[in-house]
């Protein structure tokens, strides 16, 4: 369980492809605090730390990513120098700063346009037409792990719906999300509430 709040931002080190795809991430983190077998959220897809260390490069861990994993979460994030928004799992008796986050990734979305606002940015996204349903004005999202407010949402004539997000300065500069572009694939979860009644409503 976490919260959507990014504590480090990671990059990944290394790729190696084989039955799954180890993936080695350098982080801030101090490594003595993370177990082997922990959760730790990447970019929004929960993780599980299969191996860690420091060297001269700095502390790492090495996480193994399914071909389920890969084809579920957004292209290209996973290459070789690529920068995470890293969160670990949630401790009883933690503040719950964002929304109650599960790590599950639901589908991809697409940045839409990135307009400066004063010193934020206003992000629109395009989410499929399988999540339109669960996305409301002032409810969560979670895009790339971070936890967000929608503002406001547009239905879109095939189904899928555009959401727009505001980016304070302080957002960009403690997530990946300054380097928010259009075309952009992106991770999203919808509000797990809104998972749970979209479940009670087909069942009814």
């Amino acid at each position: 369980m976490f919260t959507g709040i990014i504590t480090d931002i990671g990059t990944v080190r290394s790729r190696e492809d084989r039955g799954d795809t180890r993936l080695v991430i350098a982080t801030r983190y101090d490594i003595a605090t993370v177990d082997l077998g922990a959760s730790i959220a990447c970019s929004g897809a929960c993780l599980t730390v299969v191996d860690k260390g420091q060297d001269a490069d700095g502390h790492w861990f090495a996480i193994d990513a399914s071909a389920e994993t890969l084809a579920c979460t957004a292209a290209g994030m996973w290459d070789a120098g690529r920068r995470l928004n890293l969160e670990r799992a949630l401790k009883v008796g933690d503040e719950l700063g964002g929304h109650i986050v599960t790590g599950h990734v639901d589908a991809v979305g697409t940045i839409v346009s990135v307009v400066p606002v004063g010193d934020s940015v206003t992000v629109t996204v395009a989410a499929p037409a399988a999540l339109a349903p669960h996305i409301a004005p002032k409810g969560s999202i979670t895009v790339d792990g971070v936890s967000l407010t929608v503002n406001d949402v547009t239905d879109q004539p095939d189904g899928c719906a555009h959401f727009t997000l505001n980016i304070i300065p302080h957002t960009q500069a403690m997530t990946t999300l300054d380097e928010a572009a259009a075309g952009r694939p992106v991770n999203l979860e919808i509000d797990i509430l809104a998972r749970y009644l979209a479940r009670m409503q087909a069942r009814s």
